[in-house]
């Protein structure tokens, strides 16, 4: 076990090490284990300092010159440069994102006819297949609602009849 006496050895002398380098006598192995700060007391009671961080420093900086950039970067962007134009259109025309649209479905029958109605509408192409997929959900859900107040209904007339 050659690995073993090598990490013996090697936890030896660091420890010899530090005790070698410790010159402050004052300060014995009690010491060593007490907490630096007091329970319930922070050791930054000021907290982070606010404009001290990478970005503010970098806003503060540019703050200044904002129109010349921008106006170089729309010029760039007209130049052909398709980075700016990706700059300029990403924070002005942000990405579209899916909208809900109405859609007339029958609201009558049991949750399994109306689950039934989803999916040949999804099938068909009325709706998206995302959407009937929220739609089955959220019928479950109901399901899940019926079932409860339904088994709290007959706790409560088992309750009352005894």
């Amino acid at each position: 076990m050659p690995g073993k006496t090598v990490c013996y050895v090697q936890r030896v002398s660091l420890l010899a090490i530090g005790a070698a380098l410790n010159t402050d006598k004052s300060r014995n192995q009690t010491d060593m284990t007490t907490p630096k700060f007091k329970p319930g007391v922070s050791g930054n009671p000021k907290g982070r300092p606010k404009d001290k961080t990478p970005a503010t420093l970098l806003r503060k900086s540019i703050m200044g010159d904002m129109p010349a950039i921008l106006n170089t970067l729309v010029e760039l962007a007209k130049g052909g440069d398709v980075q700016a134009a990706k700059v300029l259109l990403d924070r002005v025309c942000p990405a579209l994102k899916p909208q809900a649209m109405p859609i007339c479905l029958p609201v009558n029958g049991t949750l399994a006819e109306q689950g039934g109605e989803i999916i040949k509408a999804t099938l068909s192409g009325q709706i998206p297949p995302d959407l009937g997929s929220q739609l089955i959900t959220a019928l479950a859900h109901q399901a899940k609602i019926l079932e409860t107040n339904d088994i709290i209904r007959r706790l409560e007339r088992l309750e009352s009849s005894t």
